[in-house]
């Protein structure tokens, strides 16, 4: 597409700092995706729109040409990657465990007979399978807005005795949060893409392209230190 044409991207509409902020028409939407969607929109000259859908309509709406790449949240799995063609990753994390504090959970072994809670297809679900004995507890195929504030309620509630995400989205919980704490974390250096439908090549190739430029020169860096200063950076060359 020209430059001028807006970059109509997908995401979730809810509060999740510091990935993103729930949009509003004073400020849009704020956080570490979105201060890459800027980047990519500057590289490019487009101006960036969101389309705000559930969990489960991204990857759809995108393959629909609704949208025309789904920037939130999306590990690359095969799954996925059978769906919709990604750029290379703009964010590299581990997954963590949450727990409600005092607990007792420190590792995989004491999550047998208990219910995990993960995002439904996620890499997340993926890992909570592999913890033996676990009750794997899938949420965000029922069309919620807010499928992450959902698993929090579930655990805080007792509904589930656990939550896998990846670490990021757990830092605004800090060390002090009186209902919850990490049990343990596995680095399996989840890698986040940007999906694009498979008839656009061409933008993927765009997009892809003005990622790289993004991170060489830095300002990719700066956007991370900027929102997730806590983590490592994970990328040193392109």
């Amino acid at each position: 597409m020209s430059a001028g044409t807006p970059l109509r991207l997908a995401c979730l509409d809810a509060e999740a700092p510091p990935l993103f902020s729930r949009w509003s028409a004073e400020r849009g939407r704020v956080g570490f995706e979105p201060a890459v969607a800027g980047l990519l929109g500057a590289e490019l000259g487009r101006p960036v729109e969101w389309v705000r859908v559930p969990w489960a309509r991204m990857i759809p709406i995108v393959r629909e040409h609704g949208a025309d790449a789904v920037l939130c949240g999306q590990g690359i799995t095969p799954a996925r990657s059978a769906l919709v063609d990604f750029t290379r990753p703009y964010a590299v994390f581990h997954e963590s465990v949450l727990v409600r504090r005092g607990s007792g959970i420190a590792s995989a072994r004491d999550l047998a007979g208990l219910r995990v809670a993960a995002i439904e297809g996620s890499t997340n679900m993926a890992l909570a399978e592999t913890f033996a004995g676990a009750v794997p507890v899938g949420f965000g195929s029922g069309g919620s807005d807010d499928v992450y504030g959902d698993m929090l309620a579930a655990l805080e509630t007792g509904a589930v005795d656990a939550v896998v995400d990846d670490d990021v989205v757990f830092v605004p919980l800090g060390e002090g949060d009186p209902r919850f704490e990490i049990a343990f974390t596995v680095r399996t250096g989840n890698r986040w893409g940007i999906g694009v439908a498979k008839d656009r090549p061409e933008l993927r190739a765009e997009l892809d392209g003005a990622l790289a430029r993004a991170i060489v020169d830095g300002r990719h860096r700066a956007a991370w230190d900027a929102w997730l200063p806590t983590l490592d950076y994970p990328f040193e060359e392109v």
